[in-house]
């Protein structure tokens, strides 16, 4: 659109932070999905952070109904959604009262003034109304009447007021796209695939977007637009991915490569639901989608899908890990390859259901009665849990043994630029399938990996009983004798502690020895990875060793910690790795740093956290 004001000028920009907050019901997540799709397009890297909230139908205009969706786009590789805001959208007022604070001054408040009521300001614990008040003297404020202008332009299409209240999300984003020179056409495109049984909801959304963007242009407040140019990504073909989407995806790879029909077995909770709802869509790929009753016929059909042949997994978040406890022992026993995806959430109990936490590690790792270890493996960024659910499911199948995966809602439901796979270029798996019948036990070991042969209904000659109740080596029959017990014990340990064989060696960014060591795993990976980056870049002789392998560690872990004078272990706990590393590797110098608000970590608390340890100061948990 050709800029008709003179007075108006435009300004390049490397990245720009941008959070849309409203109401649950003001279509927040859409609104900055749009955004962050159409820079995409445009050539920019991107990273995303939706943040819900956790109570279902919450009050309207409540300071706890608040839903938020921040991106961050760049002409350069990021890696975070950003720290400091350079524009907050607040649709009402308990949205600018729960997210003023991360504006920084000086910097851009777009608000819808219809909403700023009375009624509105009460609910949010305004006594005055800070549009007008002078409160917001700090900052840009543009305070312009979305409500109003919106139903404005929707008059004719005889709708009804609710009807036309809900489009006042796509005027805010037609306002965006004037300011940081975006392009709608893939918005109305978006419109006409979605609605295109509603021809009404696809013209009153496209007037919407088009009001917005042409009372921007209009709009004598906004003096400056500006530009993000693209960013260099390595040559290839992206999509915007989240990450439950691409665990999907990493699934139905993996069995591809194997040659295995899916089965996926889960009960729905959150923030793990989208990858069933992802996989239900492609039966094309012979994927199997059971939605159980709960979580315990959940997993307990995984294993029986297991037994069957199939590559089969299991999804769920903290309290549904805790149900499955007592059947992840019966896999590992009866040695069955299965994936157990765990999207961690805040805790205990219900906890935060809809905000990220890394509340699962210690329950992952030891929270099955007896001896019952498994295979512990984290993905750390949305895309990277395309890579590590095959991953998973290349140690289960070729290992025989259940693996768990942890995401967390942070990546799970976050977004950025994927670098579309080809079948082809993935590694192969090799499932430990038996193949002689001839003098075949079911507990014959490999004699590198120990791993079992995998025989299933069907495969004559390989006939044999499977429980829960211990085996004799080899043979696989009942067996209570104490010394049989023991030696098998100390097997399945054995077999889990090889697959470090299996898996690449730690990798460190940054310094590769001196001052400090930085410690993470998971989903903090974007977040420290930055801080790491910018710390290094200034001379700081501070490295980064991100845990994607948790049990076992890699083989190197010993010495790369050995390498650094401190080590800071960073997550969003109370210091859960902190415990497993004091306990496997002791004898360092170890620090930590753990925050547990339902939040990511910022990239600035990061870096002065690491100044606080290379300078001896005493470290307090925030």
């Amino acid at each position: 659109m050709s800029n008709h004001f003179s007075h108006k000028s435009s300004s390049e920009l490397d990245s720009v932070v941008i959070r849309f907050a409203g109401d649950s019901g003001d279509g927040m997540q859409l609104t900055g999905t749009q955004f962050a799709d159409t820079s995409a397009l445009m050539g920019n890297d991107i990273a995303t952070f939706p943040n819900y909230p956790s109570e279902i139908r919450a009050p309207q205009g409540s300071l706890f109904g608040v839903s938020g969706f921040q991106v961050q786009i760049s002409d350069q590789d990021i890696s975070t959604p950003g720290d400091e805001l350079d524009l907050l959208v607040a649709m009402n007022p308990a949205a600018l009262k729960t997210n003023l604070q991360d504006l920084p001054p000086g910097k851009m408040l777009l608000v819808d003034s219809d909403a700023f009521s009375a009624k509105n300001l009460k609910k949010a614990g305004y006594t005055t109304n800070p549009l007008e008040d002078g409160s917001l003297d700090a900052y840009r404020l543009i305070a312009a009447p979305m409500t109003s202008r919106t139903k404005a332009a929707l008059l004719d299409l005889g709708m009804d007021s609710k009807s036309m209240d809900r489009s006042k999300n796509m005027f805010t984003l037609g306002m965006i796209y004037w300011i940081y020179g975006r392009s709608m056409d893939h918005t109305i495109e978006f419109f006409q695939k979605k609605f295109k049984k509603k021809p009404v909801v696809i013209e009153a959304n496209t007037r919407a977007l088009k009001a917005g963007n042409v009372y921007a242009e209009n709009l004598e407040l906004i003096a400056t637009t500006y530009q993000v140019r693209p960013a260099r990504l390595a040559k290839g073909k992206y999509r915007i991915i989240m990450g439950n989407q691409a665990t999907a995806w990493g699934f139905i790879a993996a069995a591809k490569k194997a040659k295995k029909e899916l089965f996926l077995g889960s009960y729905p909770i959150t923030p793990a639901s989208d990858i069933l709802h992802e996989l239900v869509k492609h039966p094309e790929f012979r994927v199997k989608s059971f939605q159980a009753e709960d979580e315990i016929a959940g997993v307990t059909s995984t294993i029986g899908a297991s037994f069957a042949g199939d590559l089969a997994i299991t999804t769920t978040s903290g309290p549904g890990l805790a149900l499955k406890g007592e059947a992840i022992g019966l896999a590992m026993m009866t040695e069955m390859p299965m994936v157990i995806v765990d999207v961690q959430r805040g805790g205990p109990s219900t906890g935060l259901p809809t905000k990220t936490e890394q509340s699962d590690l210690l329950q992952a790792l030891y929270g099955r009665n007896g001896e019952s270890p498994v295979i512990v493996v984290a993905a750390h960024s949305p895309s990277h849990c395309f890579d590590m659910a095959f991953e998973a499911s290349r140690l289960a199948l070729e290992h025989m043994t259940p693996v768990i995966l942890m995401t967390d809602g942070y990546i799970a439901n976050g977004s950025e630029p994927w670098l579309i796979k080809k079948l082809a270029d993935l590694p192969e798996i090799s499932p430990n399938i038996a193949k002689n019948p001839e003098g075949w036990t079911p507990y014959k070991r490999d004699k590198d990996s120990l791993a079992r042969e995998w025989a299933y209904p069907g495969m004559k000659g390989f006939e044999h009983r499977i429980g829960g109740l211990e085996k004799q080596m080899e043979t696989g029959n009942v067996n209570m004798q104490p010394l049989n017990h023991q030696e098998m014990v100390k097997i399945r340990a054995e077999k889990v502690k090889r697959v470090e064989n299996y898996i690449p060696d730690l990798e460190v960014e940054g310094a590769q020895d001196g001052d400090l060591l930085v410690v993470g795993w998971g989903g903090t990976y974007g977040a420290l990875h930055t801080a790491v980056r910018s710390a290094y870049g200034v001379g700081k002789k501070v490295g980064l060793a991100h845990f994607n392998y948790i049990n076992p560690f890699p083989k190197n872990t010993a010495d790369v910690l050995a390498k650094f004078k401190k080590i800071v272990v960073c997550e969003l706990n109370e210091g859960q790795l902190h415990k497993v590393l004091l306990a496997e590797h002791p004898g360092h110098n170890y620090f930590k740093y753990n925050k547990v608000q339902g939040l990511p970590f910022t990239v600035q608390e990061l870096m002065d956290r690491f100044d606080q340890v290379i300078a001896h100061e005493k470290v307090v948990t925030a």
